[in-house]
């Protein structure tokens, strides 16, 4: 059902502003939105912006009726720059291929794909299948050699002279001194001082942009015919015979005509305004890092229209994606966690609804720690409104963009039981699924589970999670034996409090009666009713008592929620414990 352009969500605005945007370039035509990424090593969530972003836009044009194609371009022709730590498989002896392309660089050990790229690339295709996620994936190793940018590249070529004219407004040194210029141009649109201090940090504004020697600037680079590094420089051309010399600090030297010659690439900053010419780009979206003086966005809005006559697509500017936690990650995977390993822990729509409810140009982190608990609560929330009418468009129209794409619903747990619920019971039962189902089946005698299956695959990324991001000495082990010192030690009302508990549980012995059970006692002990509200001495009364239950359980002041604990303990050995 096509969404109202009055919505106020982000993803409504922006598919309005790219259907007229390419009505108006190309009517008839499909609309093309695109998305670019490198797998130079782990594919992380903050390329995932990269992808999502488009991705949204593009689902909510396809819902309307438009023919919309999401171009993925695979950066695999780019150059290997340096050897990712915490890879497994990976040893010092990978720097050997620096300067080759990532698809002429061996996989990691052990891996069943062809190269480096292939490696990395399969992780992250699986995880946008799982998202939902409908792409054309264009591998730029495969364009480059098969000769499909042929024309492309003899043109900026010819051109080279104007593209470095372009180049050099942005130059904050002499290209061929290496020393500063007196003048920059300034950019013409103002980012954000952080933002730029981000930018800077990433590099972004050094990005090589073919600057040439003695023989002057050339926009392409050759890969060497011996090395298969670029550590080339291109010593002459001829623009009639199109007859190329490079030399390789290898030693190699080679005269090619660039006409039949498929062994190279365009510099970045003048092969991402040419791809968008090539493909007709509509809406591409661009990292904060592209946006700093002299990055690739800002100098190809100008290459793309003064040397490939084309129109620089539009889109906004993404914030960076942090993440908050990550327990186990660091030493296996570098320190970056992926879009998979987000999605061991969390099921795809709640990973979706992520990056569909902040605009693009708002930060946000990936909960892989104790945060993911009330993120799954506040989804939870969101769910229950939307079922009954009460969220607000905005809200609403995220939720849809997170359950479902134009082509259907995603895949959801049939009976979605809290998440803190289900994390709490696989850390009790260390994922034992007879005492996990009898746990759950006690939450709500009325309306027993009678299959774990009915809480999957939810409970499967809460065990995930317990088992990879919650360190072990945080995990919940119940005693086996009475703590008899501590028993013995309690005064009157200690043991009162105990035997009040100990009496209501056959009555109470459901997920809601154990929390009115766990809650109430207290309230009994200070003379009020079960139903009181609570007052500030009140609360201090039940903070004791819970932490008097939790030590006398599993030897610690905190743990999960109480009525989840004693659920999953089971009412007899509850008694063994706490029987003063």
């Amino acid at each position: 059902m096509a969404q109202s352009s009055t919505e106020t969500d982000w993803v409504s605005r922006f598919a309005d502003e790219v259907i007229a945007e390419s009505e108006r370039r190309a009517p008839g035509k499909p609309v093309v939105v695109a998305s670019g990424l490198s797998p130079s090593g782990p594919i992380h969530m903050g390329n995932l912006r990269e992808v999502m972003t488009p991705h949204l836009v593009a689902d909510e044009i396809r819902r309307r009726g438009h023919e919309v194609r999401h171009v993925i371009s695979w950066d695999d022709y780019d150059r290997y720059r340096k050897v990712p730590q915490g890879i497994p498989g990976v040893d010092d002896t990978w720097a050997d291929h620096i300067g080759k392309p990532l698809t002429s660089v061996p996989a990691p050990a052990g891996s069943p794909h062809a190269n480096w790229a292939e490696h990395f690339k399969a992780a992250m295709v699986e995880s946008l299948a799982e998202l939902g996620v409908e792409f054309d994936g264009i591998s730029q190793t495969r364009m480059y050699t098969s000769g499909a940018y042929r024309e492309q590249i003899l043109h900026a070529m010819k051109h080279r002279h104007d593209i470095d004219a372009i180049l050099d407004r942005y130059r904050t040194k002499d290209k061929t001194t290496g020393q500063p210029k007196a003048k920059v141009q300034k950019q013409q649109k103002p980012v954000d001082e952080a933002e730029l201090a981000a930018a800077e940090g990433s590099g972004a504004a050094g990005e090589d942009d073919g600057s040439g020697g003695s023989a002057g600037y050339f926009p392409y680079k050759p890969y060497c015919g011996r090395c298969e590094r670029d550590l080339t420089t291109v010593t002459s051309y001829d623009d009639e015979t199109t007859e190329l010399t490079y030399t390789c600090v290898c030693g190699h030297s080679e005269t090619v005509h660039l006409r039949d010659f498929d062994r190279g690439k365009l510099v970045w900053k003048v092969d991402w305004p040419m791809r968008w010419a090539f493909e007709g780009v509509i809406f591409e979206p661009s990292g904060v890092d592209h946006s700093s003086p002299g990055s690739s966005f800002v100098v190809g809005g100008q290459i793309v229209r003064e040397i490939f006559d084309g129109v620089q697509p539009i889109g906004p500017m993404y914030a960076f994606v942090g993440i908050s936690g990550m327990a186990k990650m660091s030493s296996s995977k570098g320190g970056v966690p992926t879009p998979a390993d987000a999605l061991k822990i969390m099921e795809a729509p709640l990973l979706r609804w992520l990056y569909a409810r902040r605009k693009p140009n708002q930060s946000f982190k990936v909960a892989f720690d104790q945060e993911i608990q009330r993120l799954y609560d506040e989804w939870d929330k969101l769910e229950a409104k939307v079922a009954d009418g009460t969220a607000l468009p905005a809200d609403a129209a995220a939720h849809s963009r997170a359950v479902r794409t134009a082509a259907g619903e995603l895949a959801r747990t049939p009976r979605p039981l809290p998440y803190r619920t289900l994390a709490s019971v696989v850390d009790i039962t260390a994922g034992h699924d007879e005492q996990t189902l009898r746990i759950l089946g006690e939450l709500d005698p009325a309306n027993p589970l009678a299959s774990l299956d009915e809480v999957r695959p939810r409970l499967d990324r809460a065990e995930n999670w317990i088992t990879t991001q919650v360190p072990a000495d945080a995990r919940t082990i119940v005693r086996e034996e009475p703590d008899t010192e501590l028993l013995g030690s309690l005064d009157d009302e200690g043991r009162e409090s105990l035997r009040l508990l100990l009496e209501g549980l056959d009555t109470h012995w459901s997920l809601d009666g154990l929390t009115t059970l766990v809650y109430g006692v207290p309230k009994v002990m200070a003379g009020l009713d079960p139903e009181a509200k609570p007052t500030p001495e009140l609360k201090a009364a039940q903070r004791s008592f819970f932490a008097l239950l939790y030590r006398l359980l599993v030897s610690r002041e905190t743990g999960p929620r109480l009525p989840t604990l004693l659920l999953a303990v089971g009412a007899d050995r509850v008694r063994k414990l706490l029987a003063a």
